[in-house]
């Protein structure tokens, strides 16, 4: 993994859009370029206090967890993700990058190449539920959102990593 200071944060906050709360408090983090091919990205973030892990790519259809922050490290290939809804924005994911996602945020795959393949995990090893903007689940998914801690550790950079520079509680 690269060095802290020789990262580039990319940050990215979204308005509840009626469908896809989004998180009011927390933006998106985008940590560009910051694995290499050689880092043992499971240990990593384990020892971050991150888990229940997952290797697979990102549903091509909108969707956000309103009850744990989501990290996804893009393991090899790219694709173009949108965030945070109908109206977001779509993101460049690429080999190396690590998107940091609060939760309540809204995410697609619109494109991917035929190797995309990102390894995904949770604070504390936290379970996850699926919410899709529907009207039904808009009331318990915004108490929910509400109620997720901030993480103990940066997912990459543990206790002083640049997730603490962004999301304060």
């Amino acid at each position: 993994m690269k060095q802290q200071n020789d990262i580039e944060v990319v940050t990215l906050q979204f308005e509840d859009d009626g469908a896809i709360p989004n998180n009011p408090h927390f933006p998106v983090l985008i940590y560009k370029n910051a694995m290499d091919s050689n880092d043992q990205l499971t240990e990593i973030i384990n020892e971050n206090i991150w888990g229940n892990s997952w290797v697979n790519g990102v549903f091509p259809y909108h969707h956000f967890h309103s009850n744990a922050h989501e990290l996804l490290i893009v393991l090899q290939g790219e694709a173009q993700v949108q965030l945070g809804g109908e109206q977001g924005e779509t993101v460049h994911a690429e080999t190396g990058d690590v998107v940091i996602l609060p939760a309540g945020t809204g995410h697609k795959r619109l494109d991917a190449s035929s190797d995309f393949k990102i390894l995904g995990a949770y604070p504390n090893g936290d379970t996850h539920d699926m919410c899709y903007g529907e009207q039904s689940e808009r009331p318990q998914s915004l108490e929910n959102i509400k109620s997720v801690p901030l993480p103990e550790s940066d997912p990459i950079y543990g206790k002083e990593g640049p997730l603490f520079e962004h999301w304060k509680a």
